[in-house]
């Protein structure tokens, strides 16, 4: 049981909006709905809170380790696929620091960049191992975790973000993408995407050619923040 779960070589593959992709959909779902109605009877319980961001530590934290384990005994490791480059990857950082240290500088960009980053990677995940498989379930713990982190920050702790989070965001996106393009330059690898499109289909498709894709990225990105943004604008104008 256990070979089957961490064997790197499989003859099924993931397939997007099977059952069972759509059930962590559900699950995510049903997880944000319960912090969000709960929200006033977790901030008067320290105990829940420190439970509950405990427990988002672990499943941001755990699953990667696990991760860089069977790259080391299944003699998977290289430097190409292997690092921790991916936007999500760097979101799944920032969130751990950000729980631990509270920090509200990590918070603005991991509520814009890691939510919007990983709703992408849950709705078109570029995965390959299906369920049950460990890998299936360290793509998606991980990735509802950058999600509900931020929502725990804004939800519990009670922190917010301005305009200038977003000018914040797109200036951190576009340092990343210069330090991730030269390590792809340098490697011949495709951290972030930046040389060309996954291999899975992904919202990228809709976006034009290599380079005009990522120019396009930018003023998405833009848009999606701004509208990410308006619940909060309305809730400061009440």
């Amino acid at each position: 049981m256990m070979a089957s779960f961490i064997n790197p070589r499989i003859s099924e593959h993931f397939l997007a909006y099977s059952p069972s992709h759509v059930v962590v959909l559900a699950i995510l779902l049903a997880f944000a709905g319960m912090l969000y109605r709960f929200r006033n009877e977790i901030r008067r319980r320290s105990s829940v809170k420190q439970t509950i961001r405990y427990g988002l530590l672990a499943c941001l934290i755990v699953p990667e380790c696990f991760l860089f384990w069977w790259y080391a005994t299944e003699d998977l490791w290289n430097a190409r696929y292997t690092l921790p480059l991916e936007l999500c990857s760097i979101s799944q950082m920032l969130a751990i620091v950000m729980l631990i240290a509270r920090s509200r500088l990590l918070y603005q960009i991991v509520l814009f960049a890691g939510i919007g980053g990983a709703i992408q990677a849950m709705l078109t995940p570029d995965l390959v191992y299906p369920f049950p498989h460990f890998r299936f379930f360290h793509f998606f713990i991980v990735h509802m975790a950058i999600i509900l982190a931020p929502l725990y920050m804004t939800w519990i702790e009670r922190y917010r973000p301005t305009w200038k989070s977003i000018g914040i965001t797109m200036i951190f996106l576009n340092i990343l993408v210069v330090l991730v393009g030269g390590v792809d330059y340098w490697l011949d690898a495709n951290y972030m995407f930046l040389k060309h499109k996954p291999e899975a289909a992904s919202l990228l498709d809709a976006l034009g050619s290599y380079p005009y894709y990522l120019i396009t990225e930018e003023f998405i990105a833009v848009g999606i923040f701004s509208l990410m943004y308006v619940p909060f604008l309305l809730r400061k104008r009440r």
